[in-house]
């Protein structure tokens, strides 16, 4: 079956080297590790991609929601940041995110150094196959056993059974949430609520007494939670990516000399343009044929009728949507590699029609999202520059 092309100006994810994938394997490689992720990408070769040095001491933060656009647009409330991005160059900077370009399937990307095909984490919300239920990824509703859902080792465990000291501060309600078992398991996992109290929890790991290799991975997530309440164009988001920024300056100046710090994102943002919505449950061209809608605005997972044909959906949504959109069948997405290399087990859970928003449209399903999650000015999860562009930042202390 031949694969898609996306238009100009969109971004497929690669999955390599050069994407999200890589960033655990490379950190690994700098720790001297030699390991090897069920998609093919090995630590040497991901370190030896961005020229990373030996460390005995490593620190990855994840900004969510920080595309590199978004950084580079509006650098001037970030000079720490800035200052590394201008100093390595944008393009030698920039890796590809995931399909969809959101948490879900970027951490677990992110975590396991594989894909979403293989983790099994495709969006917002999916189908569980086992129920025929829509399931919220990000707050584990309608999903079994973490582990059984994400059945790729992590990074993390690999590090931890090596005998590194994997430590993980975060707040305390996602110490044991589904999510972090299943994308990020491994850590020893410290209770600090704001960002500036995890930067020290963080020094504090790193300062232990004693030998042996270290690393730390540390998320933040206040920019991508402003940026979808406000857009990354309000001023608020602007404060946001200031204190991130302020106490990134800070970790670097205290942290033990020679330690190795990454800064990366899962996903980008772009602004959502309100006239360009879609809503499935009045619209009579997308709403027959339907059983559920899973994924988020920007990347649908459409999950047809059982007595009707996908092609027919896929041919209705496309006329529908336009330009507004790209819509494939599912298997036309896996061989176009969206969401790269796809584990048997995966396949039921990927939408039978995929889709793709372009520009600022979004569609959406009013009987499960709320007014509120329908009017977010801020969005992510499809192909555009905006969102699928992600940093990686590199400094030693």
């Amino acid at each position: 079956m031949t694969a898609p092309a996306l238009p100009d100006g969109l971004v497929a994810p690669s999955y390599d080297t050069a994407s999200l994938a890589a960033v655990m394997p490379a950190a690994a490689g700098a720790l001297g590790h030699d390991l090897t992720t069920a998609t093919g990408l090995t630590a040497a070769a991901c370190r030896a991609a961005f020229g990373l040095p030996d460390a005995d001491r490593v620190v990855v933060v994840l900004v969510d929601g920080l595309g590199i656009r978004n950084l580079a647009e509006r650098g001037g409330h970030a000079p720490f940041l800035r200052g590394l991005l201008r100093e390595q160059g944008e393009e030698a900077a920039t890796l590809t995110s995931s399909f969809p370009s959101t948490t879900a399937a970027g951490l677990s990307t992110f975590g396991t150094g594989t894909a979403p095909g293989r983790t099994g984490m495709l969006g917002y919300t999916q189908r569980n196959p086992a129920t025929n239920r829509l399931a919220s990824v990000v707050q584990w509703r309608e999903l079994g056993d973490p582990a059984d859902v994400q059945r790729e080792p992590t990074v993390f465990e690999a590090l931890a059974a090596a005998g590194t000291q994997v430590t993980s501060p975060g707040p305390r309600k996602f110490a044991g949430s589904g999510m972090t078992q299943a994308a990020l398991r491994g850590p020893a996992y410290v209770a600090a609520e704001t960002f500036e109290q995890r930067v020290d929890a963080t020094v504090t790991a790193l300062r232990q007494p004693g030998g042996g290799q270290r690393l730390v991975y540390l998320y933040q997530g206040d920019v991508d939670k402003t940026g979808h309440g406000y857009g990354w164009d309000s001023w608020q988001w602007g404060d946001a990516l200031e204190s991130t920024d302020r106490e990134l300056r800070r970790l670097l100046r205290s942290v033990p000399r020679g330690t190795l710090v990454l800064v990366t994102a899962d996903h980008g943002q772009i602004k959502a343009d309100l006239s360009t919505q879609w809503d499935v449950a009045f619209d009579p061209a997308l709403k027959p044929g339907v059983s559920m809608v899973g994924g988020e605005p920007r990347a649908l997972h459409v999950y047809a009728d059982e007595d009707v044909d996908p092609a027919d959906v896929a041919r209705r949504w496309a006329e529908r949507l336009g330009d507004h959109a790209v819509v494939v069948l599912r298997e036309r997405a896996i061989a176009a590699g969206w969401f790269g290399p796809v584990a048997e087990h995966v396949l039921p859970t990927i939408g039978d029609v995929v889709v793709a928003m372009t520009g600022g449209a979004t569609v959406v399903d009013s009987r499960v999202h709320s007014a509120d999650a329908r009017g977010l000015p801020g969005v992510h999860g499809s192909f555009t520059p905006h969102e699928m562009l992600v940093p990686l930042l590199t400094a030693v202390a």
